[in-house]
């Protein structure tokens, strides 16, 4: 394994001791834990927590297959203790993230206020992921929380992170355990652990804490770990520290376009929930278009529409000039010269985003190719769905199925020019619904949909609607009649859908 930075005996051989070398066991725990070796600024190490009585509720036998994990095992005493943080798994190690971030763009040092790394797992195919717990108690970054999490929340990622799976970079959850405790929100409500899966938890904030901190060693340690471990091949470059943020760049404008594709509105874009490996990290608030408006927010606390469905483009923008400060004294040490290196690869945020965007639309119109007209008849499209208020993901069904007597929208004049133009440039039908059918999610968690299931788990510990739904997002291209059920949007409703952090 690749050193990163100079340790001391003391600290090899702490590093030793908290599995930093691959250990294997009886529940697939092949652990090597690299984060560990980083300055001990980057985490805190802590401890088991004392819950008395946690209970497995949903466990992801797929995923702990693809990590090598015994599904048998972990669903013992011992894999139960594990997955709530009231043991150490062998090769294990708890230790929280320190981070930074700007938080509806006020800036403040952060970190893991609610969770834990308990290792990163090396698969079968030898990639590696972390496994963290959320919502396993207080650490030092948690600033006067509780750090716990709600068992409603924590269903919630659960769903959505696995429905997404198949449909963009996604962490993924691997189970939820309940403690066995009330946490004390606006009321009393049922205490849950989630564990998530993630290729990292580095994070645009975690160069922002660095680069607070002032210390240009750490900071470059910090970097040389991300390059390592996401995009070796920039060390290949003769500016390794250029060429990591032209990555970064390039991989979130393929992921934020994804999010536009889908009609998925994080909810929470603060640069502390950007991860730098491109994976969609921290559903918190996060929830999906059902009107298609691209002024759509849902998170109860965003009062001004900063992140507005239509405005995550700019600013995953905005992140990403965070980010590029935090790399500044890494790509040359003239500021000016670094400042107009970093400003070239931003600028070029917006096409790359754009590229993105009209290839995953031209798919979700049937369209294989690539005709200059493209962009006017995909704005022309938007345009008619927001001020016709069409659903967003049924839209692009009806044009799949040519069902054009489900909604209003289509008996317009301009509607039946845009159906010209469109069955005109898409040329031959069978070939087009192929790549539709490919491209257009059968089903996406509906907002309404999760709140049901939601309010059967927590209010009556009746799992199996949640289970029913999960069973139908599986396979989101599958257009199977089991997922009709599902794929309604909900009925009229003044009042508007609102979304939480469950903290």
């Amino acid at each position: 394994m690749v050193q990163y930075g100079q340790q001391n005996s003391a600290n090899l051989a702490r590093n030793t001791m908290l599995g930093r070398f691959v250990m294997q066991n009886d529940f697939g725990f092949n652990f090597d834990n690299t984060y560990a070796t980083l300055p001990e600024s980057f985490f805190s190490l802590l401890g088991p927590s004392s819950l008395t009585s946690p209970e497995l509720v949903l466990f992801n036998d797929e995923l702990a297959h693809f990590l090598g994990l015994s599904t048998e095992a972990m669903r013992s005493e011992d894999g139960i203790a594990f997955l709530a943080g009231t043991k150490v798994p062998p090769g294990g190690v708890l230790l929280a993230q320190a981070y930074a971030g700007h938080q509806f763009s006020h800036f403040t040092m952060l970190g893991d206020g609610r969770a834990l790394l308990l290792g990163e797992q090396i698969t079968p195919s030898g990639e590696r992921y972390d496994i963290q717990l959320k919502g396993s108690g207080r650490t030092p970054y948690s600033r006067g929380g509780d750090g716990k999490a709600t068992l409603g929340p924590m269903l919630r990622e659960y769903i959505i992170s696995e429905a997404m799976a198949d449909i963009f970079p996604t962490t993924r959850s691997l189970a939820v355990i309940t403690t066995g405790e009330e946490v004390a929100r606006e009321t009393l409500l049922p205490g849950a652990v989630l564990t998530r899966v993630a290729k990292s938890h580095l994070r645009v904030g975690t160069f922002q804490f660095a680069a607070g901190r002032g210390r240009d060693q750490e900071l470059k340690t910090l970097a040389d770990y991300a390059i390592n471990r996401h995009y070796p091949e920039a060390f290949q470059d003769a500016n390794p520290y250029l060429s990591f943020y032209r990555a970064v760049v390039h991989t979130q404008a393929s992921l934020i376009a994804q999010w536009m594709l889908i009609g998925f509105v994080h909810g929470v874009m603060n640069t502390d929930n950007m991860a730098i490996s491109g994976e969609t990290i921290d559903y918190g608030p996060c929830a999906f278009l059902d009107i298609y408006d691209p002024s759509t927010v849902y998170s109860s606390i965003d009062h001004y529409g900063r992140y507005a469905y239509g405005n995550q483009p700019k600013i995953a923008a905005w992140n990403l000039a965070r980010f590029a400060e935090t790399l500044l004294p890494l790509i040359d040490s003239d500021q000016e010269k670094a400042r107009d290196l970093a400003t070239i690869e931003l600028e070029s945020f917006s096409g790359k985003y754009d590229q993105h965007f009209l290839a995953g639309m031209r798919k979700k119109l049937g369209l294989k190719d690539s005709h200059e007209e493209d962009a006017a008849l995909i704005h022309d499209l938007l345009e008619l769905m927001r001020e016709h208020k069409a659903d967003y993901t049924n839209t692009f069904l009806d044009l799949t199925f040519q069902r054009f007597d489900e909604h209003d929208l289509y008996r317009l004049e301009g509607f039946a020019s845009w159906r010209e133009r469109w069955e005109k440039r898409r040329g031959t039908w069978e070939e087009a619904q192929a790549l539709m059918k490919r491209s257009n999610p059968a089903l996406i968690p509906r907002n309404h949909r999760v709140e049901e299931v939601l309010r059967a788990a927590v209010q009556e510990r009746d799992y199996k609607p949640l289970k029913k739904l999960l069973s139908a997002l599986k396979e989101p291209f599958a257009h199977s009649p089991e997922q009709a059920e599902f794929a309604s949007p909900p009925e009229s409703n003044d009042i508007p859908y609102r979304t939480f952090c469950g903290t």
